[in-house]
C-alpha cells in the first residue's frame, strides 16, 4: 500500500490527503488481517520530494513508527524519483530502521545502472535485508526527471549483496532466465 508523507505526492498519486491515506490504510490492514495476508506498506517519496513538501529524516521515522504500531508485515522505503544517493541512503535507512523497533524495513530503489551497486550497499550496511527489484530492471518510474533512472535489476542487486557474502536466494536459477529479458522488454516495456 503506497503512503508518503509527501502530501503532494499523494495528492497526484491517489488523490488523498495524509488523513485519507491513513484511513485507507488501516481499512485495508484490517481486510489483510481477516484474510490472512500481510501487508507491505510503501513509502513513497522516503527519500525527499521535488515538490518543496517537508521533508526530514525526523519526520518519516516518526511516520514510519506511526505505521509500524499497526503492526503491518513489512515497510519499505521508496526513492521515488530516483534521486537519492549512497550517503543519503545509509543515513535514512539507518535512522528508519533504529526508529522502527522489531518492524521489517525494506527497500524500493530507483537508479541509473551506475549508481545500483551503490546503493544496495549502502541500504544493506546500514541493516536492510529487504529489497525490491525487477528482472532485467523491467518498469520504472513515472515520476522520476531522469529518463535513464528506473527499477534496479534483480541480477543488479544480487551481484552487489554477493559482494557482501550474502548468497542468492535462487542460486543458478538466475542464469536461466536472465536471457529472457530481452524478450519480456520487447513485449512489454513502453
Amino acid at each position: 500500500y503506497p503512503c508518503s508523507i509527501s502530501e503532494t505526492f499523494l495528492r497526484r498519486n491517489q488523490n488523498q490527503s495524509l488523513e485519507e491515506n491513513l484511513a485507507t490504510l488501516e481499512e485495508i490492514r484490517e481486510q489483510a488481517e481477516a484474510s490472512g495476508l500481510q501487508m507491505v506498506v510503501y513509502f513513497s517519496m522516503a527519500f525527499g520530494n521535488p515538490y518543496q513538501d517537508g521533508w526530514s529524516i525526523e519526520r518519516l521515522v516518526e511516520a514510519v513508527r506511526g505505521v509500524a504500531a499497526l503492526e503491518v508485515g513489512a515497510i519499505s522505503l521508496a526513492d521515488t524519483v530516483g534521486v537519492a544517493d549512497a550517503d543519503l541512503i545509509r543515513e535514512v535507512v539507518s535512522a528508519v530502521i533504529e526508529g522502527a523497533g522489531s518492524q521489517e524495513i525494506g527497500v524500493h530503489l530507483h537508479s541509473t545502472q551506475a549508481e545500483a551497486a551503490a546503493k544496495v550497499l549502502a541500504a544493506y550496511d546500514a541493516g536492510c535485508r529487504r529489497f525490491d527489484a525487477a528482472l532485467g530492471g523491467l518498469g520504472g518510474c513515472p515520476f522520476a526527471q531522469d529518463k535513464m533512472v528506473g527499477n534496479i535489476p534483480t541480477e543488479e542487486v544480487i551481484r552487489a549483496l554477493a559482494l557482501r557474502g550474502v548468497p542468492s536466494p535462487i542460486g543458478g536459477a538466475l542464469a536461466d532466465v536472465t536471457p529472457l529479458n530481452a524478450e519480456i522488454s520487447r513485449n512489454f516495456s513502453a
